[in-house]
Parts: structure tokens; C-alpha cells; sequence
């Protein structure tokens, strides 16, 4: 009788031992999130713009366009490009996730567009909110996914590299001294597709990856430094972690098109 018992709780107390497994299992599964497209193929009503010299929400010169299932930054509409850097904000900040997009470059650069712009563009994150930047502020407060392509000359020119409007990170060890930090990615030629991804824990680490490869890491991301002008000095709180912001789409003279805009929440660790 007392081995029927104990054999009774013994199996009791599996059963809720893996009833328990599987819920755990279960919730971390849901934790891990699904994969959401940012941008629908069709429009960019999820979406809106802050061009510099032009107050939130006007897309000057129809700069920012979808055609095709792609979005198109352009300058068709433009005459010298007076120093109109744009971006295009996706309209939900974001923590903790994976970001991954297409993106080529397309055409010549504008008229009237610094040199160094020249197959330039890149992916802002962790930005302020550009309802908070003034008509005059040139660049969001924010970290930026730079993206290169090749000049054509045999000479390296990696993709995927960090820049720092306003902002700060750690870098082996100390904090950057550097507004750009060049990746280890291959230079990529052309007007072809290249896969960028981004993996943004909060205020910790940050993962660049191109075409399935990492190619840069860094940690703490934090309002400071320059480059950045023109803002409300009440958003410019040198030493503040960001731990979270909105995601956009940079134009700088150089049209360029993106496509499969896809991000998936991850779980705090």
C-alpha cells in the first residue's frame, strides 16, 4: 500500500514537472517573438518623414516613395540638394529586436551633395522621436547602421560600418573616439541587393551583420559627442544610455532602395 503511494506521487510529480517544462518552453518560444514586416510593400502610411530645413511629416520633393514593393529615395523633385538629409521613421520605437532589410543603390549622386555621400545611406535606430527635432536639426539624435558600396577603384570599402549623430558607444573597452567605426564586411559593388541585419539588446549590445555575416559589435549606446546640430539642447543629455528609439531610413543625396523591412522583439535578458 505505501509503494502504491509513493509510486502515486512519484508520478504525480513528473507529470507537473513536465507539464511545467513544456510551459516554460512554451513561453520562451512566445517570447522570441514572430517576425513582423515594418514595411507593407505598399505605402509608407506606418511610416513618416523629418527633411532638414522642412518641418516633421512634409516629404519635400516626394523624396521618400514606394514603387514596385520597394521603397525608393529620391531626387527627381530636387534642384541643388541644400543640405536636405532626411529620414524616414517607422512610427513605434523599439528596444529589443532583430532588424533585417535589402538595400542597393541606385543612380548618380544629387547636385549639390558632399562628396562623402556618394553611395552613401544608412539605418537609424535608438533615434530620438523626430517630433521632438527642430526644422533646423540636421541629423536625429541617434546611432546609425552606416551603409557603403564600392567606388569602383579596388580600394576596400566596407558596409555596415557605425556612425554617431550625437551619440556615444563602447568600443574594446572604452568609449569611441571615432564618429564612424569601419566593419570587417566585403565592399560591394554596384547597383546589387545586400541583406543588412541588426541585433539591438536595450542599451547593451548591438550586432551589425551583412549577408549572414557579423561584422561589428559594440556596447552601451549614449547620447554625446557632435555632429549632430541644430537640436533643443533639452534632448541632448550627454552620458544618457538609450535603451530604446525609432528606426529610419536615411536619405543624404545618394538615391538608394530598400525592401523586406522585416523585425522580430526579442526577450530581456
Amino acid at each position: 500500500m505505501k509503494n502504491a503511494i509513493w509510486i502515486s506521487i512519484i508520478s504525480c510529480f513528473i507529470f507537473l514537472s513536465c507539464g511545467n517544462l513544456k510551459q516554460s518552453a512554451g513561453t520562451s518560444d512566445n517570447d522570441k517573438g514572430t517576425w513582423k514586416k515594418l514595411f507593407n510593400g505598399k505605402d509608407i502610411s506606418d511610416w513618416f518623414v523629418k527633411i532638414h530645413h522642412h518641418e516633421v511629416g512634409e516629404n519635400y520633393g516626394n523624396t521618400f516613395r514606394v514603387e514596385d514593393g520597394i521603397i525608393k529615395i529620391r531626387y527627381d523633385q530636387y534642384g541643388d540638394f541644400n543640405d536636405q538629409f532626411g529620414h524616414l521613421y517607422y512610427k513605434t520605437p523599439y528596444s529589443y529586436y532583430h532588424l533585417k532589410f535589402e538595400y542597393r543603390f541606385v543612380g548618380k549622386l544629387q547636385k549639390g551633395a558632399p562628396g562623402y555621400t556618394l553611395l552613401n545611406s544608412g539605418v537609424m535606430f535608438h533615434s530620438q522621436d523626430p517630433r521632438t527635432m527642430l526644422k533646423e536639426q540636421d541629423w536625429p539624435i541617434s546611432i546609425e547602421m552606416q551603409l557603403l558600396a564600392g567606388l569602383g577603384d579596388g580600394k576596400p570599402r566596407p558596409t555596415g560600418n557605425m556612425c554617431s549623430p550625437g551619440t556615444d558607444v563602447i568600443y574594446k573597452g572604452r568609449i569611441s573616439p571615432d564618429h564612424c567605426i569601419n566593419s570587417t564586411s566585403k565592399t560591394y559593388d554596384g547597383e546589387q541587393w545586400v541583406r543588412g541585419e541588426l541585433i539591438v539588446l536595450g542599451d547593451s549590445l548591438i550586432t551589425h551583420i551583412i549577408n549572414g555575416d557579423t561584422v561589428l559589435q559594440y556596447s552601451k549606446p549614449q547620447i554625446g559627442g557632435g555632429v549632430a546640430n541644430g537640436f533643443d539642447p533639452k534632448y541632448k543629455q550627454d552620458g544618457k544610455l538609450l535603451s530604446s528609439g525609432f528606426i529610419a531610413l536615411q536619405s543624404e543625396g545618394q538615391p538608394v532602395d530598400f525592401k523586406n523591412i522585416e523585425i522580430k522583439q526579442l526577450r530581456r535578458q
